[in-house]
């Protein structure tokens, strides 16, 4: 944003823009409208931004968000607590709900293993999910992204499961439905044909 905007408005930018997926060509026409608001309703949107932050934690059992020492879905006795999915993040817990299908438990790991971008087992929740693996269970299932550091990441947490005798098994990966051939990458393709599946 240019010079001659107001510093304030600056600034609601620049904390606008920290959030992913929000450049400051975005932050500043949010900024803008944010700036236009009436002052209550500026108030009240600060205010449930910050009870949220005050009054959701982790979970003590998956580390996914709460409001409560435990997560419903670790409260639930008709989930299947000898599976357990582990993904990076709280949202990808919501995409496998909305999905359904899925009746086992998660473990959220709140980041990717990053030698590049400093990031080591120390800095996710690796060791909490070692923990819970001294418990009855069958099966982990990799579901962190297919990506470098997911890849690393799942590599990393499967060598230190597999001595323990429990299962590791990772998402199969390949094309998505109703997509065309003509349109997959090398990658993909060659997922797909790993992953296929006899008729």
């Amino acid at each position: 944003m240019a010079e001659y905007n107001p510093l304030p408005l600056l600034l609601v930018s620049e904390q606008l823009a920290k959030l992913p997926g929000i450049g400051m060509k975005t932050a500043g026409r949010l900024a803008y409208h944010m700036l236009n608001m009436p002052e209550e309703e500026v108030a009240h949107f600060a205010t449930t931004i910050l009870e949220a932050r005050r009054s959701v934690k982790f979970c003590k059992t998956c580390q996914n968000f709460t409001e409560q020492e435990e997560c419903s879905i670790c409260g639930d006795e008709q989930r299947d607590h000898k599976v357990i999915c582990v993904v990076e993040a709280p949202k990808d817990v919501s995409a496998f709900e909305r999905a359904g299908g899925f009746d086992g438990v998660y473990h959220v790991l709140h980041g990717l293993l990053s030698p590049a971008d400093g990031i080591t087992p120390n800095d996710i929740r690796i060791k909490e999910l070692m923990a819970r693996l001294s418990g009855d269970v069958d099966e982990v299932i990799m579901a962190t992204n297919p990506t470098i550091e997911g890849e690393t990441t799942a590599s990393y947490i499967s060598r230190l499961i597999k001595p323990l005798g429990i299962k590791v098994t990772r998402l199969a990966y390949g094309l998505p439905a109703g997509s065309s051939l003509e349109y997959a990458d090398e990658v993909t393709l060659q997922r797909a044909l790993e992953n296929r599946n006899e008729l």
